[in-house]
């Protein structure tokens, strides 16, 4: 059994053993939508489902009777919730019978099922989380229910507020600067009236737009020179955040900085490393040339031992066959000549022994008193037929003098 449920997980992916841990996490929710507790586990005293109560973990120990009837209890709920009579099962009722029945109401409710109903008689299980599931679904639907995506508050994110705090911490110190210097602040300060008397001369028209081009009366060292003064007092600072794009962007400049620098000692090393492995290749290369040239008359031996060893071999192998077939050979021979001496033996005992003589006596004998007991028979049976012939032959004279009695009889009267 655990064969065929690796291999069915093989064919259709490891992430199916763990897919029945949501779809009980799920099912819980849609209970309690339903309000489970009120209408089933008040009513038979049970106690709350936990979020893998249904799940076959084999971690955890579980009472299969004790499931399959909390599955049976909450199957009929969910099909009467769904609109469809069912009778509660008992603890006492067939489990393949209220099996079948369960399986044959999803069937009307037009859920697919291609699973058999013994997956079902262990109470707990991918299949019994799928017909929970599929009935609550339906439960759902009837009491026409559905889920909606959820709505988010919008929040600002972290970034914007730092820069805020940052600029009103900002915006305090100009100020303070400003009135611990009045001076500056009435060198520097911009005259409003000045700035109206400079926009009324060029009003908007009807369309919005102003009717001749501003220019800007400022003079540009003076503006610079008041940016340079208050440029230190607007930096804005951000506290980093490592999930913000910007660090890991530096992080990737300084580790591809890191890899170039580890990139050139490296390869200073390897390049190093290359050329004495190409010199060490050289020497071995011409301690090899060496040694051939100095063992190449040894070698040269060396195939001729080996193809005359060969050529020996082959001649034994010829010789050891020829060896087998002769000792085959003399083996049927000898067992002939045993059975040639067998032979002559049984025959000299019969000649030099006196048993079949007696043997022949023994018969004679024998066929002397068959002879006498088939005479005597033979003359039992003339006998008899003597007997038979001079009985018949009376019987025909008897008869032979009653027809000449009557006949004479017959004449006398006449």
């Amino acid at each position: 059994m655990s064969e065929d449920r690796r291999t069915e997980e093989d064919d259709r992916g490891p992430g199916v053993s763990h897919l029945m841990f949501t779809v009980m996490e799920d099912l819980l929710e849609k209970l309690k939508v339903l309000e489970y507790e009120e209408h089933v586990l008040a009513k038979h005293n049970m106690k709350a489902l936990s979020r893998h109560y249904f799940v076959s973990n084999p971690y955890v120990a579980s009472n299969p009777g004790e499931q399959f009837f909390m599955f049976t209890v909450m199957a009929a709920w969910l099909i009467n919730t769904a609109g469809r009579p069912f009778t509660q099962p008992q603890e006492h009722d067939d489990p393949n019978a209220t099996v079948s029945n369960i399986l044959s109401e999803l069937r009307a409710l037009g859920v697919k099922v291609d699973f058999p109903p013994s997956k079902l008689k262990g109470g707990s299980g991918e299949q019994v989380c799928y017909v929970l599931d599929r009935l609550a679904e339906e439960a759902l639907k009837a009491k026409h229910f559905a889920f909606k995506r959820p709505t988010y508050p919008t929040e600002t994110t972290e970034e914007e507020s730092v820069v805020e705090d940052d600029a009103e911490l900002t915006l305090s110190k100009v100020e303070e600067e400003l009135t611990e210097e009045p001076e500056d602040q009435e060198e520097t300060a911009i005259d409003l009236e000045v700035l109206k008397s400079r926009t009324s001369h060029n009003e908007p028209d009807q369309s919005g737009k102003p009717a001749v081009i501003l220019e800007s009366t400022v003079d540009a060292a003076e503006w610079n020179l008041e940016v340079e003064r208050v440029l230190p007092q607007l930096k804005v600072t951000i506290r980093t955040d490592l999930k913000d794009w910007r660090v890991h962007v530096d992080q990737m400049h300084q580790h591809r900085d890191g890899i170039k620098s580890s990139l050139k000692e490296t390869k200073g090393y390897l390049d190093k490393l290359q050329d004495d492995i190409a010199k060490t290749l050289e020497k071995v290369s011409s301690r090899e040339k060496y040694i051939n040239n100095q063992l190449e008359n040894l070698i040269q031996e060396y195939r001729n031992a080996q193809a005359k060893l060969s050529e020996a071999k082959e001649r034994y192998q010829q010789a050891s066959g020829g060896v087998t077939e002769r000792t085959r050979v003399l083996a049927e021979i000898s067992e002939e000549l045993d059975k040639v001496k067998q032979d002559m033996e049984e025959k000299g005992s019969s000649m030099s022994d006196g048993a079949p003589v007696v043997k022949i006596r023994q018969n004679v004998t024998k066929l002397k008193q068959e002879v006498v007991q088939m005479d005597i028979r033979m003359g039992v049976v003339e006998h008899t037929l003597l007997q038979a012939k001079l009985k018949e032959k009376n019987n025909m004279t008897r008869d032979m003098l009653a027809t000449n009695i009557l006949e004479d009889t017959a004449g006398s009267y006449a």
